[in-house]
């Protein structure tokens, strides 16, 4: 039997998304049996201490504070690019120019012309690259994308609806983090969390073929982070705190996005619904090894919403889990993501969604914005 490549990892980032990718490097091949190796050689990060014991706790074999050495080392074949979305661009390419296959989370850019100098260098490097949307890995998503295409709905859909909604920065004393700021974000609500549905909408429903939206910035000065508030010291939000759109697919379906973090009670709600000629799916974050479905086929008499627990070995990716009934969480998703990234590397296969994704994707939040600022439908 032909011995493994081994795939050596470095990690840009180690905070919330620097945490979750760590634990996806770290228990990916305790659970999947993959075609490689894998290294878990760098993690970079700003603050020295901070990263030095993300480090240790993860397993990284060392904790550097330059991404640039990390970018240039010859011995790693992955960069992970889980910093603000503000520098995802200069580190990718500089990842693709050193021949790096490349997992960036998302959104791709802070704008369009970012995200386009992110393809054409992937494009002319010829890297594996992908961004991460992992809630396209949530195995009822999945699961929904499978019914949908095999035409378990019908072959026509009518509606996509969708919200997700969170809370944490509904205090105003909240202080402007860089996720507030649009040199570091570029986008708010918009990028941070409605990028998430809308990369589902075109992963389940198709490409969008115009929009129209409105958005909100309902705290407009907040606290500088960092600074003793009794200094009274403030500084201007330059985001979307909520965004809600109407559109249409180019399939006809009609979409319903919403996207908020200013919705008292509301964690991470992402919820969406899917009606077509002859059936409906609804998924519930929250739920998330649940998927409901409604199908006019069924015999007269019998029709509702019935619940399918998406834990069975058939289900998309829970084969690598534990016996049926038995849940999944969150976390799982990055794993799933950094399995098939990783079957994508060795394989050479397309690892979907793609940088070209997540231009497309940036375009829409582009046309999102541009619609909110104009007062008028936008066409893509």
């Amino acid at each position: 039997m032909p011995r493994k490549p081994t795939l050596t990892i470095g990690l840009i980032g180690h905070r919330f998304m620097g945490k979750a990718h760590s634990n996806a490097w770290l228990q990916v091949s305790h659970f999947f049996d993959l075609p490689a190796d894998l290294r878990l050689k760098t993690i970079c990060g700003r603050n020295r201490a901070a990263v030095k014991m993300a480090a240790q706790r993860f397993g990284w074999e060392t904790a550097e504070t330059d991404w640039l050495k990390v970018v240039a080392d010859p011995a790693i074949d992955i960069i992970d690019i889980c910093t603000p979305n503000d520098s995802h661009c200069e580190i990718a390419v500089a990842a693709a120019k050193a021949g790096k296959a490349i997992l960036c989370e998302k959104p791709l850019a802070i704008d369009v012309p970012e995200a386009e100098r992110m393809v054409n260098a992937v494009r002319r490097a010829r890297v594996r690259n992908m961004v991460c949307h992992n809630y396209r890995r949530i195995p009822a998503i999945a699961l929904a994308k499978q019914m949908i295409d095999g035409g378990e709905i019908g072959d026509r859909i009518f509606h996509f609806r969708s919200r997700y909604a969170q809370d944490w920065i509904v205090d105003p004393n909240f202080p402007l983090v860089w996720r507030l700021q649009s040199n570091a974000a570029g986008s708010g609500a918009l990028g941070d969390i409605f990028s998430h549905i809308a990369d589902l909408a075109r992963y389940l429903v198709g490409d969008f073929r115009e929009v129209q939206a409105t958005m909100e910035t309902f705290i407009k000065q907040r606290p500088l982070a960092g600074r003793d508030r009794r200094a009274r010291r403030s500084g201007k939000v330059t985001v979307d705190d909520a965004v809600t759109m109407v559109g249409r697919f180019h399939n006809g379906a009609l979409a319903s996005l919403e996207a908020t973090r200013f919705a008292p009670g509301r964690k991470n709600s992402l919820t969406f619904e899917i009606n077509g000629s002859s059936g409906s799916l609804c998924f519930d974050l929250e739920e998330l090894n649940r998927l409901r479905f409604y199908s006019l086929r069924d015999k007269k008499g019998r029709q509702g919403f019935r619940e399918i627990l998406v834990t069975e070995p058939s289900h998309p990716f829970m084969k690598n889990w534990w016996p049926p009934g038995h849940l999944i969480g969150y976390e799982h998703s990055f794993i799933h993501t950094v399995a098939d990234f990783v079957i994508a590397v060795v394989t050479k296969a397309k690892a979907e969604p793609t940088f070209e994704d997540g231009l497309v994707n940036q375009k829409v939040l582009a046309a999102v914005a541009a619609s909110a600022k104009l007062n008028q439908r936008v066409r893509l």
